[in-house]
């Protein structure tokens, strides 16, 4: 969590933080960045080494963006495309069965730009089981997004959505019921 309140002063997070975020995003050039596509087992790896819990059969993509892997959670058969960012400052909590595409963003992190020092705010994102966030949506801090829901691309998610609806646009609006054959 954050550890300075004032962003004029000094960083919002620890030194141990910023050293362990040095550390992973070494190890993220050297390894995780260029391995092949096909070895998400090794990149799952990787993230748990740094304190993410990853399930089983999880594809995670050389080229996903990940802040802090220990603020991260995947769920069994789940899948995150080259391309998405995991701007976790906070948690991230991606369900089973989820797919996060293309391009998306889940930022987890903002400021409070009523106070004087402009703190840093963290809040949890959740994907919940068999959601899908499509190319370039930006998810904002707190949002949980529903199970089986659908966030159509490139929309900007500021609310929770609904379980088993698929939603749209900026911001993102319900549009239709979410049926499975």
């Amino acid at each position: 969590m954050a550890y300075n309140t004032d962003t004029h002063t000094g960083p919002s997070f620890s030194l141990q933080n910023r050293l362990t975020r040095a550390v992973w995003g070494a190890v993220y050039i050297l390894f995780f960045r260029y391995s092949p596509r096909p070895l998400h087992g090794w990149r799952s790896l990787l993230l748990r080494l740094f304190g993410a819990k990853i399930g089983k059969d999880v594809h995670v993509y050389p080229a996903v963006k990940v802040w802090a892997p220990w603020n991260i959670e995947i769920g069994d058969e789940s899948g995150v495309a080259n391309g998405a960012n995991l701007y976790s400052q906070g948690r991230i909590i991606i369900g089973r069965r989820a797919v996060i595409s293309q391009g998306a963003y889940l930022c987890t992190g903002t400021h409070d730009y009523t106070k004087k020092g402009f703190p840093l705010i963290a809040k949890p994102i959740v994907i919940e089981d068999y959601a899908w966030v499509a190319a370039e949506a930006f998810v904002h801090p707190g949002v949980t997004v529903a199970e089986g829901s659908v966030v159509g691309a490139r929309s900007v998610v500021t609310k929770n959505t609904l379980p088993w609806t698929v939603c749209s646009g900026f911001p993102c609006r319900p549009l239709a019921p979410r049926t499975l054959e």
